[in-house]
C-alpha cells in the first residue's frame, strides 16, 4: 500500500467513524452534538497523534522487527496504546462535558468496543473493494 494509501484508508477510517459515533452518543447519552463533534474529531485527531508516538517509544522497547512479534506482544501493543488513550484523554473528557469520571470512563468504554468492531468490519471491508484503487488507481 502506498503512502497516499494509506492516509486515504487511515482518513476515511476515522471521517466514517465520525459519522457514526457522534449522532449515536448525542442519541444514546443525551450529550449535545456541538460538543461531540468536538470531542469526535479532537479524539480522531489525538489517536492519530498517539499511535505515532506510542508506535515510535514501543518499538524502541520491543524492537524493530514487527513481523516476529508474539500474540502476547501484540496483546501488550494493543492493551497499551488503549490505556494511554484513556488514561490522558478521560480527565479531558470529563471536563469538557461536565461528566463525572465514572460517565467519562463508561463513555470510552463504549467508544472502545465500537472501534474494536469497528476496525475489523472497515478493514475486511477496505480489503475487498478496496476504494482508493477505484477513486484514484
Amino acid at each position: 500500500m502506498s503512502t497516499l494509501e494509506r492516509i486515504f484508508q487511515a482518513v476515511m477510517f476515522e471521517v466514517i467513524a465520525l459519522a457514526i459515533i457522534v449522532p449515536t452518543t448525542v442519541m444514546l447519552a443525551g450529550l449535545e452534538a456541538g460538543k461531540m463533534s468536538v470531542v469526535g474529531i479532537g479524539l480522531s485527531l489525538f489517536a492519530m497523534f498517539w499511535n505515532y508516538v506510542y508506535n515510535i517509544f514501543f518499538d524502541k522497547m520491543a524492537g524493530y522487527d514487527r513481523s516476529g512479534r508474539s500474540l502476547i506482544t501484540r496483546i501488550i501493543h494493543a492493551c497499551g496504546f488503549e490505556l494511554g488513550m484513556i488514561v490522558i484523554t478521560l480527565p479531558i473528557l470529563a471536563w469538557y462535558l461536565s461528566i463525572s469520571w465514572l460517565e467519562a470512563f463508561l463513555l470510552e468504554a463504549g467508544f472502545l468496543v465500537f472501534i474494536l468492531v469497528y476496525a475489523y468490519v472497515y478493514n475486511v471491508m477496505y480489503d475487498k473493494y478496496q476504494p482508493y484503487k477505484k477513486c484514484f488507481g
